[in-house]
């Protein structure tokens, strides 16, 4: 019922009628009255009496709905042609038109039958039937066209009335159906236009990268046709009007008649009201695409957030779990290694979720819809990075006063090694003289200044610098070696003690002693030589 109820109020259109506009019985050619009256006339027509009713009062009604309302407004003029025929047709005709014009009459010119008998029996049936006629409008009886060109320039009628007015029938029927065509397909397009911006109005943006991107290329798709149509419609419009106004085109001393001009107007309203529905179209478009285009950059953040996020928490957990501080040189000094393995293992994620969080506000800075989800996703991935990079200044930190530890401790360790090997090496024989004893408190000496070199000269307090990072285990090893240390010392102290007991010893003095007289060589007599006698 809807669709009969749709067809009933739909108006009239020339294909609709097409083969009773094509019988020429009626015609709507263009001119006007000196008023601006539209004329329709009804050229002589054989069978005029035998059109069905239906048939009349289409064509008829499709003619009157043709010109503007301002012109139809001021009446329409209708012309009879009936010079070739009898009053009988004329009597049929204005019957006919009486009862079944549609639109508000202004005037009726007859042109009466030229035979003298029927142009006599017209005057008489005129004054005789008028009232018969039921129209309230005055019916003017002509005898020839010349009489007509006093009420109606020749400008204004068809050749056939002796006018200069160029009509071709076949020309109108097709500037009608194209004019009306067109109408329709921008009525069509408008409607498929609107239809798709409801369609994406009603859309509900997807969750993930895929289905978004599906989305949006059926979106654009959709679009891109559109648009193709919408340039078709403009292109058929842009045709049409050239082809109305190929008349003047062609002869410069050609003017187009009022409905002509009519046609023009008709068809500029058609491309105005079709360009406008067209940026109003582009204009929802743009918002919709962009709307479409952030989407999909959300969800590829989204995407890659998680992705980031994943690994960085997996750095974190492990970065968590590197608790070891080492309980030697070797030990720490492979924890190092492993803390560098796991800082470069970390830095081409940390460069991502720094990439990422750099994008993510590029988005904001760009007012995306969705900058109450990236703000705070753009804040978290500083944070992780921000973590993990103090997190791993921390380790190293410690790391390394541990290593410094291991290594003073091995230092200890060593010296009092060496020291006990000193006074070990120091033979008890050779310390009992005097040179004995000094030489070995010069080498204990010149050792125990090592201790200051080692840092070893306050063993408390270097054990006291590293306490804050030393577990139970190395604790317990590092008093060890600092009471060794003590021990040590307390060895060296003793050891100093004692060698300097034995160096500061005198030898007793040997006591000069008078040789006995007894003990005196005796001395010899001196022998007296004789000389010889």
């Amino acid at each position: 019922t809807d669709e009969i109820m749709q067809q009933e109020i739909r108006p009239l259109v020339a294909v609709d009628i097409i083969e009773q506009l094509h019988r020429q019985f009626a015609i709507l050619s263009g001119g006007r009255g000196k008023d601006g009256a539209p004329i329709i006339t009804f050229p002589e027509f054989a069978g005029f009496s035998e059109i069905p009713d239906d048939d009349f009062l289409n064509v008829v009604t499709y003619l009157t709905s043709i010109p503007s309302l301002e012109a139809a407004s001021i009446g329409f003029i209708i012309i009879i042609d009936r010079r070739r025929d009898k009053w009988s047709a004329v009597k049929a005709s204005l019957t006919r038109i009486a009862g079944a014009f549609p639109g508000n009459l202004q005037l009726v010119f007859v042109l009466r039958p030229s035979r003298f008998i029927q142009r006599a029996i017209a005057d008489i049936g005129i004054k005789l039937y008028r009232d018969d006629f039921k129209m309230k409008v005055p019916i003017i009886m002509l005898n020839s066209v010349s009489d007509l060109h006093g009420y109606i320039d020749k400008s204004q009628l068809t050749r056939e009335l002796g006018g200069t007015l160029e009509y071709g029938h076949s020309q109108w029927i097709h500037h009608r159906t194209a004019i009306e065509n067109f109408a329709m397909t921008v009525k069509t397009t408008a409607q498929m236009l609107q239809t798709f911006g409801t369609d994406l109005a009603e859309t509900e943006l997807p969750n993930d990268v895929q289905c978004t991107e599906e989305l949006l290329s059926s979106h654009t798709d959709h679009h891109s046709k559109l648009k193709d149509e919408l340039k078709l419609a403009v292109k058929q419009g842009a045709t049409l009007l050239t082809c109305i106004r190929e008349p003047v085109t062609r002869s410069a001393n050609s003017k187009l008649s009022p409905d002509e001009l009519e046609n023009v107007a008709t068809v500029e309203r058609l491309l105005a009201q079709l360009d406008e529905t067209e940026k109003a179209f582009d204009q929802f478009w743009t918002k919709h695409h962009l709307k479409l285009e952030q989407c999909l950059q959300l969800r590829h953040f989204e995407h890659d957030f998680r992705e980031v996020k994943l690994i960085l928490d997996n750095l974190m957990e492990t970065q968590a779990g590197f608790a070891d501080i080492g309980d030697s040189v070797t030990r720490v000094e492979n924890l190092l290694k492993e803390q560098k393995h796991l800082e470069e293992k970390g830095q081409e994620p940390l460069e991502k979720a720094q990439s990422l969080a750099l994008h993510g506000e590029q988005l904001i800075q760009n007012n995306h819809y969705a900058v109450d989800s990236i703000r705070p996703k753009c804040v978290e991935l500083r944070r992780i990075c921000d973590d993990f990079t103090n997190e791993t200044k921390k380790k190293y930190d410690i790391l390394g006063k541990s290593l410094e530890l291991h290594k003073q401790l091995d230092k200890a360790s060593q010296w009092c090694e060496a020291g006990i090997y000193l006074l070990a090496s120091q033979a008890v024989d050779k310390c009992q003289s005097q040179e004995g004893a000094e030489t070995a408190l010069v080498e204990i000496e010149k050792f125990l200044v090592t201790a200051k070199e080692h840092q070893l000269s306050n063993p408390k307090e270097f054990y006291n610098q590293f306490d804050m990072i030393l577990t139970p285990e190395i604790k317990a090893n590092a008093q060890r070696i600092v009471q060794k240390l003590e021990d040590v010392q307390e060895m060296f102290d003793k050891r100093q003690v004692s060698l300097k007991k034995l160096a500061a010893k005198q030898t007793r003095p040997v006591q000069p002693v008078a040789p006995h007289p007894e003990s005196s060589p005796k001395r010899a007599s001196p022998k007296i030589t004789r000389p010889a006698a």
